[in-house]
């Protein structure tokens, strides 16, 4: 049964059709990923489906007592309370089973009660448990830690978090509040590498049903079962992740294009049979054949040439409306000659990197390097070589500095100590995140004549039309553009560089599908050096020969050659090992009940002492276990593990303190 569907959507502003026709099911358990290129209407889909928009035409069917989680783009959530306060949210419920249970706990304390609390009380803890009561901190803990939230952010106040922070809380009640359908609008935007993964780990083993938005390729080869492309004319299905909708897509496109040159090919020579009988013995049939010509090309007006594809013509005729009117020889001829392949590819940039001159062999070296600030030391550099051809990938989380380390070869912050040397011949070319080497104030074409002044206009506009800037839009101003936009036109601006090393931070950015594929086609060919910081693991994965990464606990940078693929293998088999080799201390078996009174000094003495040294080891024990669950194991059963064996020694930490308390006012 289907939880979602939906049957010829469609959506309009005023006289312009975003889309239309879409028709589609979400079944229950499935794992479907939206996909298109940018300005489709995804997000505008997935608003009318959760009930947030109404259609422009067409039906949306909901299961009853469906619960759904909405995560947008941009989270908005109601301040006054804490993060932590956010994620109690979904337990309100079950903290009242829990305040139920202490109130029978205290009724069986009082010998008139107690008979009836005891018997009220085994089921509902009973159900108590069942429902997570004993585990659903620790499950806030670990999701939040998870998408990278650190302890002392548990307390903040909403107010305080910034945008991508409240997406990230939003997301993470979602999760812990367990919805029937999980409907997420680039869910990815405001993680690290690391909360990617956690993420991807927790929908991979979650039984609900996940409907997404998302440009990560990676992350749809994780987690999806099932791609969506979307068009304005519909929704086109495919089965599998992102890679098998990949090759299944092209599938699609040779087909299609097979089926268009045959049927090319079969009226031409129909019109061929007509011009040479229309005037002569077989007129009756040349004129018919005419006739013919002309509805079918009023059916492929009305269906698509894709349409024509297992059924007969007269049908499509019927199906279509298509008129018979009689078309001219010249007519017919020119209607074929217009016929455009029905691929069903979208209109993507055309981008070429070529370089102006050959660099050195050797293009980047460090040594006993540290990058940041006079007040804010990030991370040291032992030794590193970059040398041409190559791809280098720099990792790390947000805020560790990488983009200050891109800022450091280029001289535009210096180092701290020791120095980056550049090889022979290089000319560098950077694509910064922010883009602030574009003037918000000027046009796209002022951007391109300020870089290529010799081009006429006529040419900036003809390049520009391979960035998908048309018509009167090369004539807005920078500020005006989306971050999409704002991709393009920096990458447009880097080709004209002719640069042998790019400097490429997070270039795929707000770029589309179709986008990304292209540059990551061309950096591919691209015939220099490349030092790219990203977080599309797709792109790593595709380019880099070797992996930097930057290691915040150590302030280092640990340098993998390799692919990201062996690179993250590698990292999973040593924490593997890591989890294997912790050495849980285990309760003392002796129940730690209140020391009786009158202990002497000496005694109470002797009991803090042991008091403290055992909380000591718990406390070390404890941190051991909240490291590993900050990037937990894919394996759920070792997870649990964890998560009970943190219970254990909190609950043994509490009583203990509770103990110390007591002997500290008996004193």
């Amino acid at each position: 049964m289907s939880l979602i569907s939906a049957s010829n959507v469609a959506l309009s502003h005023g006289p312009d059709d975003i889309f239309w026709g879409a028709t589609l099911s979400v079944p229950r358990g499935a794992r479907i990923a939206i996909v298109g290129p940018n300005g489709v209407g995804k997000t505008s889909l997935l608003r009318i489906l959760v009930g947030l928009e109404e259609p422009s035409d067409g039906t949306v069917h909901r299961s009853r007592k469906l619960t759904l989680g909405y995560l947008p783009q941009e989270a908005t959530l109601t301040a006054g309370h804490t993060l932590w306060d956010e994620c109690l949210r979904p337990f309100t419920e079950l903290r009242n089973l829990g305040v139920r249970l202490s109130r029978l706990e205290m009724a069986m304390a009082d010998p008139q009660q107690a008979d009836e609390a005891l018997v009220r009380y085994g089921p509902l803890q009973e159900k108590f448990d069942h429902l997570g009561g004993y585990t659903y901190e620790n499950r806030i803990r670990q999701t939040l830690t998870g998408l990278g939230f650190e302890a002392v952010d548990f307390e903040r106040p909403l107010e305080h978090l910034s945008g991508g922070q409240r997406t990230r809380a939003l997301l993470a009640r979602l999760l812990l509040s367990n919805p029937d359908l999980l409907v997420l609008d680039e869910p990815t935007n405001h993680l690290d590498i690391a909360a990617v993964e956690w993420l991807e780990g927790y929908l991979s083993k979650w039984e609900g049903t996940a409907l997404l938005v998302s440009h990560d390729r990676y992350f749809l080869d994780k987690v999806v079962d099932n791609i969506w492309e979307m068009r304005q004319s519909g929704i086109e299905l495919f089965r599998g992740n992102y890679s098998a909708y990949v090759m299944q897509r092209q599938e699609r496109w040779e087909l299609r294009h097979k089926l268009y040159e045959r049927e090319k090919d079969r009226l031409e020579k129909e019109l061929d049979y007509v011009k040479r009988n229309i005037a002569g013995q077989n007129t009756v049939q040349a004129k018919g054949r005419l006739r013919r010509l002309s509805r079918q090309l009023d059916a492929i007006d009305k269906g698509g040439l894709e349409a024509i594809q297992g059924k007969k013509w007269h049908q499509i005729s019927e199906e279509t409306g298509a008129q018979a009117q009689v078309m001219s020889i010249d007519e017919v001829h020119s209607r074929i000659r217009a016929l455009r392949s029905p691929s069903g590819k979208p209109p993507v940039l055309t981008l070429n990197l070529g370089t102006r001159q050959r660099s050195g062999n050797i293009v980047l070296r460090a040594s006993d390097l540290v990058v940041g600030y006079p007040r804010n030391q990030l991370f040291k550099v032992n030794e590193l070589e970059l040398r041409r051809l190559e791809c280098a990938a720099i990792l790390g989380p947000n805020g560790s500095g990488k983009t200050t380390f891109l800022k450091t070869v280029l001289d535009q912050v210096p180092p701290l100590e020791g120095e980056v040397k550049l090889g022979a011949s290089l000319e560098i070319g950077y694509f910064a995140q922010a883009h602030e080497d574009l003037n918000p104030d000027f046009t796209l074409v002022e951007e391109i004549d300020a870089i290529e002044p010799s081009m006429l206009l006529a040419e900036i506009r003809h390049y520009l039309a391979r960035f998908l800037f048309t018509g009167e839009d090369v004539f807005r101003p920078v500020s005006t553009l989306s971050g999409g936009e704002r991709g393009r036109l920096a990458l447009a601006k880097l080709a004209l560089s002719r640069a042998n090393l790019l400097l490429l931070d997070e270039p795929t950015n707000h770029l589309d599908i179709p986008s990304q594929e292209v540059l990551q086609g061309v950096l591919a060919e691209f015939q220099g050096t490349i030092l790219l910081v990203s977080h599309d693991r797709y792109l790593i994965d595709a380019l880099a020969t070797q992996l930097w990464d930057i290691d915040q606990d150590t302030s280092s940078l640990r340098i993998f050659k390799g692919t990201y693929t062996q690179y993250h293998s590698q990292q999973e088999s040593e924490q593997m090992e890591s989890i294997a080799e912790i050495e849980i201390v285990q309760p003392d078996p002796e129940p730690r009940s209140k020391p009786p009174s009158g202990m002497t000094d000496h005694q109470r003495k002797v009991r803090l002492e042991e008091i403290e040294t055992r909380i000591a080891y718990l406390e070390r024990d404890l941190a051991q276990i909240s490291a590993k669950l900050e990037n937990p194991p894919e394996d759920s059963e070792k997870v649990q593990h964890l998560g009970e064996d943190y219970v254990e020694l909190q609950n043994e930490i509490n009583a203990l303190l509770d103990e110390w308390e007591q002997l500290h006012i008996e004193v």
